[in-house]
């Protein structure tokens, strides 16, 4: 990594924002996704666009301001290739949506939406970087285990300030972007670099990290076993996706067939999370059926509780879970139901703090939304929103040892 400032960005304000966002909300809103379900798209050629003036009757909304300008493009810009009707209906409804003003309430053509499917169902090519905001400023949520990024020293907290790919032509600053137009950004084909301005916490300068993109497919999950005598289940869940269900139900029946298995440390560290459902399914397997695992409420106030439906194969076992700041969405339902129902223990540092529900809807032509329908709650009726969870036992990891102090206490603790 190399030290450089990055042109066109004006740091003295950066960090009067990032000192009120880390006072004022400790961490980041953010996360990629929280569907209630999985979702299959398909995508076709972009869609043809009939323009049709006619006001419903119901609308009463003036769109002349809207016309004038579409007809004044069609008359007057000089290049009528760019003039690409579809893309203009495209970049009308962007806009309508991101007035809305919250980052995860966005409209994805066919292209981005295609990147959010591959982000779900685990391969792509890129950097293995998770990316959420922390007010209104893009940051990483985690880097994925392995990855380029985390390979190329990039960490968990960090503000992307500025991308730079001469490839696709992209040398700009962050501010005011969407995050579909990041992840387009970033994301690119394997052998390619990517340049990322990070400012990290502490930091006054950002810091230039050039990553080479690879081929990324990431599992949901990783069964090892740890302490003196290897009898606890270390398992590292990295991501809420469509394979996780079967990932899952291998590492329980591995655990289960291992006679010397005395507790569970469930890892959520730098897991942004992903489908609800997968956490509520989880959750079961720790708290007796019929427990409630999360709360959605939604703009009306109405509650619906989400609840275990099945007989749970962990009841009884001892489990300790780990989070950190990278620690999102699913993850943070997960802990705080294993806490808010069960006692469980939770060990690490205060998580990423995102408490809203997205949907995914499938539209015409592949193009996608996602809209923000509701917020959730844990069991004891805590929304996490930007304050995140905070451990019952905090202790951050010292990057200048070999050991993984975190993990080591979870081990003292489950053992107890």
């Amino acid at each position: 990594m190399r030290k450089l400032p990055l042109p066109k960005i004006s740091f003295t304000k950066l960090r009067k924002t990032l000192i009120f966002v880390f006072v004022a909300a400790l961490f980041f809103s953010g996360g990629y996704w929280l569907g209630r379900k999985g979702f299959v798209a398909s995508f076709s050629q972009p869609a043809k666009v009939i323009v049709n003036r006619e006001v419903p009757p119901e609308k009463e909304l003036d769109f002349s301001l809207f016309w004038r300008v579409w007809d004044t493009l069609e008359q007057k810009y000089f290049d009528k290739n760019k003039l690409v009707k579809s893309q203009m209906v495209y970049g009308a409804i962007k806009g309508m949506v991101a007035a809305v003003g919250d980052p995860y309430t966005v409209f994805l053509p066919p292209q981005e939406n295609r990147v959010v499917q591959e982000d779900l169902q685990g391969s792509f090519e890129g950097v293995g970087i998770q990316i959420g905001f922390k007010g209104t400023q893009l940051a990483v949520i985690a880097p994925l285990p392995d990855s380029p990024a985390e390979k190329a020293g990039v960490k968990a907290g960090d503000f992307i300030v500025g991308i730079k790919d001469p490839l696709k032509n992209i040398d700009r600053g962050t501010v005011g972007i969407t995050l579909p137009e990041a992840v387009q950004a970033i994301r690119g084909p394997a052998g390619s670099t990517v340049t990322l301005a990070l400012l990290r916490e502490g930091g006054e300068e950002p810091v230039v990290v050039d990553i080479v993109r690879a081929s990324i497919d990431i599992p949901s999950l990783i069964l090892t076993y740890v302490g003196e005598e290897e009898n606890i289940a270390h398992i590292k869940l990295l991501k809420f996706s469509g394979e996780t269900e079967d990932e899952w139900e291998k590492a329980v029946r591995q655990i289960l067939k291992n006679p010397k298995t005395k507790g569970i440390i469930l890892d959520l560290r730098n897991n942004p999370g992903g489908y609800l459902q997968a956490a509520v399914d989880i959750a079961g397997e720790f708290l007796e059926n019929g427990s409630v695992v999360v709360t959605e409420e939604n703009a009306n106030g109405q509650k619906q509780d989400f609840k275990v439906q099945r007989y749970g194969r962990f009841l009884k076992t001892p489990v300790v879970v780990l989070v950190n700041k990278g620690s999102a969405s699913a993850s943070e339902i997960l802990a705080g139901a294993l806490r808010d129902v069960r006692k469980v223990a939770i060990v690490g540092e205060t998580t990423f703090g995102k408490g809203t529900i997205q949907e995914p809807q499938q539209l015409e032509g592949g193009a996608g939304l996602h809209i923000t329908t509701a917020r959730w709650l844990t069991p004891s009726g805590t929304w996490v929103n930007e304050a995140g969870l905070e451990p019952d036992i905090i202790i951050k990891d010292n990057p200048e040892t070999k050991e993984d102090e975190q993990l080591l206490k979870a081990i003292e603790q489950v053992l107890k």
